[in-house]
This record gives structure tokens, C-alpha cells and sequence, in this order.
């Protein structure tokens, strides 16, 4: 299974238009608040579930930016639940890991033309629909 494949048909169907154009600005502006290689800053691990979120991945930001999720606690259970219906939308446990392993270790310059891509496509796909 590839990054695309868990894109089109595990994550990207479940963001709304809002979630979707939040995440193709900042990827065409290059937010430093786009977060590679953790969920979001402050980490939901920190204990600091009232904090307001400061930066996040692709998943993470679609709540945060997209959803008006504001807190750690708000994005984390918006992150969960995103993945976890990807998995199941894919029939694979964890199918969710191929498109986060490829976010976080592809160069930023190219994750960002690479997504940028997939989301245009999202948000037209959308529009015919």
C-alpha cells in the first residue's frame, strides 16, 4: 500500500473542503506550523491536554486549521479518529503508518509538492462531486 493510496481513499475522504484548502495553504506557503515527524507541538504525551496546539502534521493540521480544533486534547482525538477510520476504510490495522512514514521522512521541498498534488486533486474531486 502506498502513501498515495492511504491518501485517497483512507484520509482524504473523510476532511471537509475547509480541512482540505487550510492544508494546500499552508503547504503552498510552507507553514513552519506544518509539523513533520510528530503529531503536534506541544505533544499529546506532555500531559498539557488544555494547551492550545502550536504546530501539527498533515492529519493534525486538517483539525486544527481546517476543523477549528484548538486544544491537544481536541486534535489528538480528531487524529485518532481519522486514522482509525482510514484503517478501517482500508481493511488494514495501522494502513495509516504508509502515508505518516511518508510525510514525516520525505524531504520537506518534496513531501510538500507531493501532497500539494494530492490535495488539488481532493478538493476537485470534491467540487464535481
Amino acid at each position: 500500500m502506498t502513501w498515495q493510496h492511504v491518501w485517497r481513499f483512507g484520509l482524504a475522504p473523510q476532511f471537509s473542503r475547509s480541512a482540505l484548502a487550510s492544508l494546500r495553504a499552508a503547504l503552498l506557503h510552507d507553514d513552519c506550523r506544518l509539523l513533520q515527524g510528530r503529531t503536534m507541538n506541544p505533544s499529546p504525551a506532555s500531559g498539557l491536554g488544555a494547551a492550545p496546539v502550536e504546530a501539527a502534521c498533515a492529519i493534525g493540521w486538517s483539525g486544527w486549521q481546517g476543523e477549528g480544533r484548538d486544544t491537544v486534547a481536541e486534535v489528538e482525538a480528531y487524529f485518532e479518529r481519522v486514522c482509525s477510520r482510514a484503517d478501517e476504510a482500508l481493511g488494514e490495522p495501522a494502513a495509516c503508518r504508509h502515508f505518516l512514514d511518508w510525510f514525516d521522512s520525505t524531504p520537506r521541498r518534496v513531501m510538500r509538492l507531493c501532497l500539494l498534488v494530492e490535495v488539488n486533486r481532493s478538493l476537485a474531486g470534491q467540487r464535481a462531486a
